[in-house]
């Protein structure tokens, strides 16, 4: 029988994955998207859209569609999505693999300010600056909304939703971004501190040196632990081997 590995997806290295197993003759993949950017890019293979309905529902799933493996390959911050995987996969006995990107390293002149969570962001804020360039996506905006005195410009690749800080601006972009382009914008915006969080990857990279070649004081916060007993594969290749189907 055809082995069926479900990708919960949403990322550039979720749709890499799929591309390379839906090329495997005897493979079926099939990707799930939770649905919250209104045009995602194309996935190869089989895909779903929207929740599971929690980590029970998700055991269910995978049970109903008789899936072999499952590849965690959301964004390094979908924490409740990584834990529903996690007991899903103890509750069906299926093996858990999580796809994620190494994080970014701090370099000897980053002006780096690392906060555990959004509203550790909020509070360094006012003592950084005044002008500030939120890169941290569209769903975390409530977390800055009291912060009535500050300048914000947000990008996102839809348009948030309030609650959001009274005093901002929103630029829809989808990455990857240049760094040329990167310091043409914190000019444009006047921008004296920049809010990331720690997502990795090259695509949205450029910001932050552009942010260290003017000096500019970056608060990034850092991404959750993984479940207890679950490890980080860094990139498809090893998926791909740990699934026992490298060599291409």
């Amino acid at each position: 029988m055809s082995p069926h590995i479900l990708v919960l997806g949403g990322t550039t290295e979720a749709r890499r994955l799929a591309a390379d197993l839906a090329a495997r003759p005897g493979v079926r993949v099939t990707t799930s998207l939770a649905g919250r950017v209104s045009k995602p890019g194309a996935v190869e293979g089989d895909v779903r859209i929207g929740g599971f309905g929690g980590a029970a529902g998700l055991a269910d799933w995978l049970r109903a569609h008789h899936v072999d493996a499952l590849v965690d390959a959301t964004h390094p911050f979908a924490e409740s999505i990584t834990a529903n995987a996690a007991e899903a996969a103890t509750a069906t006995g299926l093996p858990l693999l999580v796809l994620r990107r190494p994080g970014w390293q701090q370099g000897p002149e980053d002006r780096w300010h690392p906060v555990t969570s959004l509203d550790a962001a909020a509070d360094l804020l006012p003592r950084l600056g005044h002008r500030v360039f939120l890169t941290t996506g569209r769903l975390g905006l409530a977390a800055f909304a009291h912060l009535t005195d500050l300048h914000f410009v947000v990008r996102s690749v839809d348009p948030p939703e309030p609650p959001m800080p009274p005093d901002t601006e929103v630029l829809l972009s989808r990455g990857p971004f240049t760094v040329p382009d990167e310091k043409a914008l914190l000019h444009a915006h006047r921008i004296d501190v920049l809010v990331t969080k720690d997502s990795g990857g090259q695509a949205t990279a450029a910001k932050l040196t552009a942010a260290r070649e003017l000096a500019l004081p970056v608060v990034v916060v850092r991404r959750p632990a993984l479940p207890r007993g679950v490890a980080a594969v860094p990139d498809v290749v090893g998926v791909l081997e740990r699934l026992g189907l490298g060599g291409g």
